[in-house]
């Protein structure tokens, strides 16, 4: 088993709706916790270079290292992989006409976006994540 398939303690985060209000700007909260979508080419994160990790918006816990990030040439921030699979939830989303992959943070359940089987070797994953539901934090990758 590999550390990124090694489970780790999550410690569930949960607020009443108010709070996450007061808590988040009106855009990370419409796409976090309204499972809304920012449009593409307008997040601070999309052309984001620089070493770090990905964390959720919300809790703050750990998401993608920058590492696995990569130019999918979407508009959005899109990454092969994540910091830990126990860190993320995958759910059916049937929205909008579609069959697609929703992206959770495991903590919180806020919405990061959505992972599709188009992405580049090793994984053949594209985590396509909106920028409003992250926050970043530079240094050395967290894996």
């Amino acid at each position: 088993m590999t550390e990124q398939e090694r489970p780790t303690e999550i410690r569930r985060v949960e607020r009443p709706e108010r709070e996450w209000k007061e808590r988040l700007d009106a855009e990370a909260y419409r796409v976090a916790r309204r499972k809304g979508t920012e449009r593409p080419f307008t997040g601070r994160y999309w052309d984001e270079k620089r070493a770090g990790t990905y964390r959720c918006v919300c809790c703050h816990l750990p998401l993608f290292p920058s590492k696995e990030k990569y130019e999918s040439g979407t508009g959005w921030p899109s990454f092969r992989d994540v910091v830990s699979r126990d860190h993320v939830k995958e759910v059916a989303d049937r929205s909008l006409f579609m069959k697609r992959t929703e992206v959770l943070c495991a903590a919180c359940d806020a919405h990061l976006g959505h992972v599709f089987p188009d992405g580049p070797p090793p994984t053949g994953l594209r985590y396509c994540i909106n920028s409003a539901a992250l926050d970043f934090e530079p240094g050395d990758d967290e894996r």
